[in-house]
């Protein structure tokens, strides 16, 4: 009996299923081999192979490609690469690429999103030769207005930086420059929120929007320093200086020689406009302190000098610095309809 019960429970084992349990893996077999490991490799692309390592120029030209990574630290270090080695290039050396090649490359930058970016770029237009730099002030003005009427506030208070820079290395050519007087005062004005007419409902709109809560203040101030150093350099004359200075005495018999010899800039006759499309009055080249006055007295002084009364009753820093550009004003158009 003990024998053919169990022939009967091992023909049941052959048909019953067995159980798994729920979670537990099923047994590996003794001879499986584990083949989930992965090797580590390291792969270099475009890897160079030579002995020599790339000359100065060529790393110049690397470092000015890569202005245009989508990186800000690539970028920010591109910067200080470029100014690093332009600061320290031999005396009387050439720049490794000319100005008019670097201004298109690295003038775009100055509506970066980075802070870090933009200050490095402040540092490499400032070690970049100034007579090279007042024959591209057009260009360079044009990205100014455009980071004074941007978005972001931070960005028109790194764009307030560059204009005082500017206006204090080329002043003379930055408000002679096509646009560079009425154009950048509009610019000005609307990061002020000023109108361009004087009328009650115009300033009942308010004033506009620094960015932070509580920075209003500062951007304000700098915003107004950036006003007076454009007004300070659209009022100056420096050629009635040099004619004040030269009819005192020195340089006799050879008096006014200057005023008939060729002009030293490169575009000379530009303020003719010979083969230009034609300019509107926004345009145009104010190259005469005469002619500026009479645009800021007709389209401008009065706006401006009452914005410059609403920020004198705030007070503070602000208060002070719209004193001082009034001050700017009332020396610059003391003269104006006695010089003619």
């Amino acid at each position: 009996m003990g024998s053919s019960a169990k022939k009967k429970k091992d023909k049941k084992k052959d048909f019953q299923k067995s159980k798994l349990k729920v979670g537990k893996a099923r047994p590996k077999p003794a001879n499986f081999t584990d083949t989930s490991f992965k090797s580590k490799s390291i792969v270099l692309n475009q890897q160079s192979l030579t002995r020599t390592a790339p000359s100065a120029t060529s790393q110049f030209s690397h470092h000015v490609s890569l202005l245009t990574s989508r990186t800000d630290s690539q970028r920010r270090d591109s910067l200080s690469y470029l100014t690093t080695a332009i600061s320290t290039r031999p005396t009387n050396a050439p720049l490794q690429q000319p100005v008019s090649v670097l201004l298109p490359k690295i003038l775009p930058l100055t509506l970066d999103g980075s802070h870090g970016v933009r200050t490095q770029l402040s540092k490499l237009l400032r070690v970049l030769p100034t007579d090279d730099m007042e024959d591209h002030i057009e260009q360079v003005l044009l990205y100014i207005r455009a980071g004074i009427t941007h978005l972001a506030a931070d960005i028109r208070t790194s764009a307030m930086d560059m204009l005082m820079w500017a206006s204090d290395f080329a002043g003379s050519a930055l408000v002679s420059c096509p646009g560079g007087w009425v154009k950048t005062l509009k610019s000005l004005m609307a990061a002020q929120g000023w109108p361009l007419e004087v009328t009650t409902s115009a300033w009942s709109s308010g004033k506009a929007s620094f960015g932070k809560p509580g920075s209003d203040g500062k951007a304000m101030v700098k915003s107004l320093n950036a006003l007076a150093s454009l007004l300070r350099a659209g009022f100056d004359d420096p050629v009635r200086q040099d004619l004040a200075e030269r009819h005192t005495g020195h340089g006799f018999p050879l008096v006014d020689t200057a005023l008939h010899l060729g002009s030293k800039k490169s575009n000379g006759f530009a303020h003719l406009n010979l083969f230009g499309p034609p300019r509107d009055e926004e345009s145009q080249m104010y190259e005469d302190k005469e002619e500026r006055q009479e645009v800021f007295q007709r389209r401008f002084q009065g706006s401006i000098e009452r914005g410059l009364e609403s920020a004198k009753q705030e007070g503070g820093e602000v208060g002070r610095a719209a004193a001082g550009v009034q001050k700017i004003i009332s020396e610059g158009m003391n003269d104006y309809g006695a010089l003619s």
